[in-house]
């Protein structure tokens, strides 16, 4: 047993999640499960019978820490209890918060004198700690990867900056944007409510991640603005998680150390802590984080544009022929995870159920069926995506006619170039989903673009509404009734919507639900024509 974490256990602890995502990339496995239990994860022979592998996307951050922590003999404490902070308008749901939490309660894993206090053992022992003789029954290692670490952790624990280093610190602390500091095993924290796990950056600076899902799933993606920006005491964005030290601990007869507590890393002692991604390489002065400026080499950047600069490794340049492929294959991948989670949905029967009275209070952060099937937030990001797409080729065509020398373009028609690898890795991208009848429709992934805001979120559509079908023949086998279509009908608007909206009430009826609300829906989708652009350079 180690009683802190070193600058090898860190590098270490980078390799295994590396491994991880690595194997989620190439498709060797997409479950929690599946990648633990495969040859990815070094450590799986010497596990013990009776673990379970399932972590969700707040989850998988802390499963992957206490796995690799236990493993490795090493510190491990979770905030056990979060709360709001006592700011004016800060209410609601915790994982939502404006104004971000704080944590008030801690749990450390270490052997100690009371049931609420435990060690990663697999074997039961007494402790003889000076005159007073421990004989408690200490839950092993499943016990705690199992129940107290998935039990105590949730995502409204990394909604806050990290700048707590006292008692009741935060279990992770924001990081300067370098490849250095931003590594495999970096959290990041997306304020809509997801959370994601660095496992790659690429010399060309994109930074790709694994997520889990309530199903239980593994998927990889890369970094684009489907994780917003927020106030910075929501705490989105990069963050490692904080070194630990065990002190005042002794040691039995055994050399395992029993008692003490566990102390996190003050922020000063962190090489990489740093408020820059909140605030910017140049704050206002006013203190505003919206009005930051992110400036390299003297050029105003925005932020996704800065972090792919120091992510680089050397001088940033960018050929936009690679970027449209990597962009499109990234765009691939989501479409095809999202094969599989509404495969599980339907597999579970959820669209055979009558549709409740009422959409859920929110329907991005909810509970129940409707949390575990529906795939709102999913949708959003994919959303999201196919807009970006437009938008960093229409930057890259705009920045290559003004001579940018970021671009690095040699043909003579970029436009042309760029629509060709579109269609290349649009018809390469083949998928399908099973219909009602249990026939396959195949699709492609052009055709997922022009259905991606007519694709329902909602569980109890069949299968053909979830895939956003039109034609008669195509919404031939579906058999939802008559109320059914007419929810899919009025859910336009929210489907219509990119942003994702935790704060707005979203409980409607159907007959309340006849276009946007405050908050909730928009009229008209954003542009994701990025074939029109490519063919005449017009915007919708």
């Amino acid at each position: 047993m180690k009683t802190q974490w070193s600058t090898q256990d860190e590098e270490n602890f980078s390799r295994f999640v590396a491994r991880l995502g690595a194997a989620v990339e190439n498709r060797q496995c997409d479950t929690v499960k599946d990648c633990l239990k495969s040859d990815a994860n070094p450590y799986y022979s010497s596990d013990p019978a009776g673990l379970v592998y399932y972590a969700d996307c707040a989850d998988l951050p802390y499963f992957l820490r206490a796995y690799f922590a236990w493993k490795n003999g090493l510190p491990m404490s979770v905030a056990s209890r979060v709360s709001a902070r006592p700011v004016a308008g800060n209410t609601g749901d915790i994982r939502y918060t404006p104004q971000g939490n704080y944590v008030t309660g801690r749990f450390d894993v270490i052997a100690g004198n009371g049931r609420k206090r435990f060690a990663f053992i697999d074997n039961i022992e007494d402790y003889d700690i000076g005159n007073l003789m421990l004989a408690t029954r200490y839950p092993n290692a499943v016990a705690l990867l199992n129940g107290t670490i998935t039990n105590s952790t949730l995502s409204a624990t990394f909604r806050m900056m990290g700048t707590e280093d006292g008692k009741m610190y935060a279990d992770f602390y924001p990081v300067k944007l370098t490849r250095f500091s931003v590594r495999p095993g970096t959290v990041i924290y997306d304020p809509n409510g997801h959370v994601a796990v660095v496992y790659k950056i690429t010399a060309d600076g994109q930074v790709y991640y694994i997520d889990s899902h309530p199903d239980n799933t593994l998927t990889s993606g890369m970094y684009n603005p489907k994780f917003e920006r927020s106030n910075p005491y929501q705490g989105a964005g990069f963050k490692n998680f904080r070194p630990l030290t065990l002190v005042d601990a002794r040691q039995d007869s055994s050399g395992a150390y029993v008692g003490g507590r566990v102390v996190g890393a003050k922020n000063t002692t962190l090489p990489y802590y740093s408020l820059e991604q909140f605030f910017g390489t140049n704050p206002d002065p006013d203190g505003k984080w919206s009005k930051g400026k992110f400036v390299y080499n003297g050029r105003d950047v925005d932020y996704y544009e800065y972090l792919r600069i120091m992510m680089a490794n050397g001088e940033l340049r960018i050929d936009p022929l690679v970027d449209m492929q990597v962009m499109l294959r990234d765009l691939c991948v989501n479409v095809r995870d999202r094969v599989q989670a509404v495969d599980v949905a339907l597999q579970s029967g959820v669209q055979n159920k009558p549709h409740p009275e009422r959409l859920p209070v929110n329907i991005y952060g909810t509970t129940g069926e409707w949390e575990q099937w529906a795939s709102p937030s999913r949708d959003a990001r994919l959303k999201v995506s196919f807009a970006n797409l437009l938008i960093q080729v229409r930057s890259m065509v705009q920045r290559h006619q003004v001579g940018d020398p970021t671009i690095v373009y040699h043909g003579s028609n970029l436009r042309g170039d760029l629509m060709a690898i579109y269609q290349r890795e649009s018809a390469s991208c083949q998928f399908a989903y099973k219909n009602s009848n249990g026939v396959g429709v195949p699709l492609n992934l052009d055709q997922a673009r022009q259905r991606v805001f007519d694709m329902s979120f909602d569980p109890y559509h069949c299968a053909e509404l979830r895939w956003g079908a039109k034609t008669s023949q195509e919404l031939a086998s579906c058999r939802d009734n008559q109320n059914k279509r007419a929810w899919y009908a009025a859910e336009r608007w929210l489907r219509y919507q990119a942003d994702r909206t935790y704060d707005a009430r979203m409980d409607y009826t159907l007959g309340e639900l006849t276009g946007p609300k405050p908050g909730v829906g928009v009229a008209n989708p954003p542009d994701v024509d990025i074939v029109r652009f490519l063919q005449t350079g017009a915007r919708r």
